[in-house]
C-alpha cells in the first residue's frame, strides 16, 4: 500500500503542529499482543512499541504510555516535531495495521524588508527537493509561478532568475528591486507541503521615512552650508579683487584722492612758488615805501 492509498483509506485526519512542538498521533483500538509504530514506508524500523507488560522507545524522541495502552490508547508521542518528521506513520498490532496517521508541520511565516540592491535569502529548512513559488505583490490574487527548484546542490531556475539565483545558506536572490516584492513559498516538491512562506517588501527608498527625514535634514544642512560656503567664496573673491585693484589701480587713484584732499604735491609746490614770488615782490614794495624819497614837486605846499 502506498502512502497515498493509506491517506485515502485512513479515517484519521492529519496531525498538524508548529515546528519543534510535541505531537501526539492518535490511535485507539484493541490489541491483545504487541503494538508498535513505524514510518509507513519503513515497516521494519520500529519507533516505539508496547505489550501487555511494558512499553519502550526504540528511537529517541518517540514514546507510548503503557497505562494508556492497557486502556486501548496506542497514541504515539513525538517530543520534537521538525520538518524531517513529516510523514505517514502506521501503528500495527501483531503485524495487523490499526492506524495510519499523517504528521504535518505548520509552514513558517517570515516577513522580510530589504533595500534595493541587497540580497534576499530564502532558507529552505529541509534537505528534500523543494520548489520556490513566487506571487508578485503588484498582482495580488494572481496564480503563483515556479521560479526555482532546489535538489541538494542542484539549482534550476527560470531564465530571468538564472543570473541572480545562487545556493548559499539558502536560495539567494541577488540585486533585488521593488518589483521583487511579493510572497515566496518554499514547497516540498514531492508532497507539495508548504515549508516556509516569505512576505517580502523591497522598499522604495524614496518612500521610506528614513530617506525623507534624511533628505530634509540633508537639504536643510546643505542649504545652510551652501550659504556659508557661498558667503565665504564671495568674501574671498572680493578680497582678491581688492588686492588686484590695490596693486594696479593705486598709482592712478592716489593722485585723485590727494587732489581731492588738496594735497597734490605739484599743486603744493606751485602754491609755495607763487607765495615766494609774492613775498619777494612784497619785500621790494616795502623797501620802496620805506627808503625812497617822494619825487620833487610832488610835495604838498602848506600854502596850497
Amino acid at each position: 500500500m502506498s502512502p497515498q492509498q493509506a491517506r485515502s483509506d485512513s479515517d484519521d485526519p492529519p496531525v498538524t503542529v508548529k515546528l519543534h512542538d510535541s505531537a501526539t498521533l492518535p490511535c485507539f483500538g484493541r490489541c491483545p499482543g504487541s503494538a508498535r509504530w513505524t514510518v509507513f514506508h519503513k515497516r521494519s524500523d520500529a519507533l516505539a512499541e508496547c505489550d501487555r507488560t511494558s512499553c519502550r522507545s526504540v528511537k529517541e524522541g518517540y514514546q507510548m504510555i503503557h497505562e494508556e495502552c492497557l486502556k486501548g490508547n496506542f497514541s504515539l508521542i513525538i517530543s520534537d516535531a521538525d520538518f524531517s518528521k513529516r510523514n505517514w506513520y502506521t501503528c500495527d498490532c501483531d503485524s495487523r495495521d490499526v492506524c495510519d496517521v499523517q504528521l504535518k508541520i505548520e509552514p513558517l511565516n517570515t516577513t522580510v524588508e530589504v533595500m534595493p540592491g541587497e540580497s534576499l535569502i530564502l532558507r529552505l529548512d529541509v534537505s528534500d527537493p523543494v520548489e520556490v513559488v513566487y506571487n508578485s505583490a503588484a498582482t495580488p490574487g494572481a496564480s503563483g509561478g515556479l521560479i526555482c527548484t532546489v535538489d541538494g546542490g542542484s539549482l534550476q531556475c527560470k531564465p530571468e532568475y538564472t543570473q541572480r539565483a545562487v545556493i548559499t545558506s539558502g536560495l539567494e536572490l541577488r540585486g533585488v528591486s521593488p518589483s521583487d516584492s511579493g510572497v515566496y513559498a518554499v514547497m516540498d516538491k514531492r508532497s507539495k507541503d508548504l515549508i516556509h512562506i516569505y512576505t517580502v517588501d523591497v522598499q522604495d527608498v524614496r518612500k521610506t521615512w528614513v530617506w525623507k527625514d534624511g533628505y530634509q535634514e540633508g537639504d536643510a544642512d546643505g542649504y545652510q552650508r551652501g550659504l556659508g560656503v557661498g558667503a565665504g567664496a564671495v568674501g574671498i573673491v572680493l578680497l582678491a579683487v581688492g588686492v588686484i585693484l590695490g596693486i594696479f589701480a593705486a598709482p592712478h587713484v592716489r593722485p585723485l584722492i590727494q587732489r581731492f584732499r588738496g594735497e597734490d604735491p605739484s599743486a603744493r609746490r606751485g602754491a609755495e612758488g607763487s607765495l615766494r614770488e609774492v613775498g619777494a615782490a612784497g619785500g621790494g614794495v616795502d623797501a620802496t615805501l620805506a627808503g625812497d624819497p617822494q619825487p620833487e614837486g610832488h610835495s604838498q605846499s602848506s600854502g596850497d
